[in-house]
């Protein structure tokens, strides 16, 4: 009796195994897409129509490259509409093809610094100019997954 119990159990466990091979042998619901950035930007007072004058100039004509380059899928300016306490003033996205790998990022800064004509010294002085116009709240960077 007791064997046979044993037996029962094996080959339930055996079955179950089964079925879940064939469960993890079918296609995933969804596929692995874009890579989106978002950064949170909280404007200082006073600051928002200079802060977006930036954002017309420089943050675009860089994305433009992106684009150009074929690494930028989009890119967007979002208003948080009547921000509570904490939360950003805008919300700045970017959406790209794919992750980089390291080599990748490194000619892409490369060829970023050409066409801006500044190196990363310079970019990093600048990022500090624009800390009277806002601040960077946050960040977080996300993987769409696209649903068949």
């Amino acid at each position: 009796m007791n064997f046979a119990k044993h037996i029962r159990t094996g080959l339930l466990a055996a079955g179950w195994l089964m079925v879940g091979a064939a469960a993890f042998a079918q296609d995933s619901s969804y596929k692995p897409a874009t890579v989106w950035n978002f950064s949170s930007i909280k404007i200082e007072p006073g600051q928002f129509e200079n802060y977006m004058d930036f954002l017309a100039k420089t943050w675009k004509k860089s994305n433009e490259f992106g684009k150009k380059e074929g690494y930028i899928v989009s890119y967007h300016v979002l208003q948080v509409n009547n921000p509570r306490e904490g939360e950003p003033d805008l919300i700045l996205a970017i959406e790209s093809k794919d992750y980089l790998t390291t080599a990748q990022q490194l000619d892409v800064q490369k060829k970023y610094e050409a066409f801006m004509a500044m190196d990363q010294h310079k970019m990093d002085s600048a990022s500090g100019e624009r800390k009277v116009m806002r601040k960077l709240a946050g960040s977080m960077e996300l993987q769409e997954l696209v649903l068949k």
